[in-house]
């Protein structure tokens, strides 16, 4: 992962939702934390231009967001509510969807649909309804729709929110068992408990830089 932040803020009008920030992000595994409305989403969503900086510059891979389509292609990112990026009712289908406009064969797309459901042993998901997934269920379902598409970095957001133990201890799993980049927005301090690098954001400002154990020292210091 190269991921860098050149003096890059955001801003809504007046307010400062992220303060220039000059950081390089290299790690395998990155956790963002923060109280709502710290600044954290939309320091990710900087990452994969949902959110172009209003000062500075993000480089993803050594590409400007703000100027190159092929920067977004290299970020995969799966929203809070997975169930609102699955455009197709069938789980198979919505894989599918994603690789088409690529140039490939019918044969390569079902290949490569066939090949992302065995990677995450969803073949029992391909032919149901997404409305009748469970929560974890839906959170794979979107992971392989997205990551057929072969990005090098993936941004969850609040992967396990509102999931039963069951469904989170299966997404935690298939988290830790990706060899993709991944960078985790989360108020599941234990999701993130064994990362490389966390960032707590607090009112728009960059609060830590540090070992997942500090970080979530100091977040429980501001939300005390």
């Amino acid at each position: 992962m190269d991921i860098r932040f050149e003096s890059a803020g955001a801003s809504f009008g007046a307010r400062v939702a992220v303060e220039p920030l000059t950081l390089s992000l290299t790690e395998h595994r990155l956790g963002i934390i923060g109280l709502n409305g710290s600044g954290k989403t939309t320091f990710a969503r900087m990452i994969n231009g949902l959110m172009k900086p209003t000062t500075g510059k993000v480089l993803v891979n050594g590409k400007d967001t703000r100027e190159a389509k092929a920067a977004l292609a290299d970020v995969g990112f799966i929203f809070q509510s997975p169930q609102n990026q699955i455009i197709l009712p069938i789980v198979r289908d919505d894989i599918a969807f994603g690789l088409k406009g690529r140039g490939l064969s019918k044969a390569e797309i079902e290949r490569q649909v066939e090949r992302v459901l065995s990677r995450f042993n969803a073949e029992a998901l391909a032919d149901r309804r997404a409305h009748e997934l469970s929560g974890g269920e839906l959170q794979i379902a979107a992971l392989c729709s997205v990551l057929a598409t072969g990005p090098d970095i993936l941004i969850l957001d609040e992967p396990t929110n509102q999931l039963d133990l069951r469904n989170r201890v299966l997404v935690q799993k298939t988290i830790e068992g990706l060899e993709e980049n991944v960078v985790v927005i989360t108020h599941d301090l234990e999701l993130i408990s064994g990362f490389e690098r966390v960032l707590l954001f607090h009112d728009g400002k960059l609060a830590a830089d540090a070992p997942a154990a500090e970080a979530i020292a100091r977040y429980r210091e501001l939300a005390a």
